[in-house]
């Protein structure tokens, strides 16, 4: 499978989450424009997830802790950990999570 980002289409998943989105067999990744101010309530999901800041600052909290991220920074969260998020700035955040993510499809 080859593609290009630039020809993905954005959705808005939650408001100010912009992401494009790739599937594959296995695993699921968003590439996300977030707006400034943007957040993630409080969740959880089977899927082992890997996030990483492209741009900006991100303050994410798992399990509780809460951190503030910046470009090249990674977290990892295991499956059914709670975790929650917002943009501290504009962002670019790149997430994998695995298996595919069944409900951005």
């Amino acid at each position: 499978m080859d593609l290009k980002l630039s020809e993905i289409e954005s959705k808005e998943i939650i408001p100010g989450y912009h992401g494009k989105l790739i599937h594959t067999q296995n695993m699921s990744l968003a590439f996300w424009d977030v707006e400034q101010g943007a957040e993630v309530p409080e969740h959880s999901h089977l899927n082992e997830q890997v996030m990483q800041v492209l741009e900006g600052q991100f303050e994410f909290t798992v399990n509780g802790i809460t951190n503030v991220y910046i470009p090249g920074d990674l977290v990892v969260i295991d499956p059914h950990v709670r975790h929650s998020g917002r943009a501290l700035t504009t962002c670019k955040l790149m997430d994998i999570f695995s298996p595919t993510r069944e409900e951005y499809k």
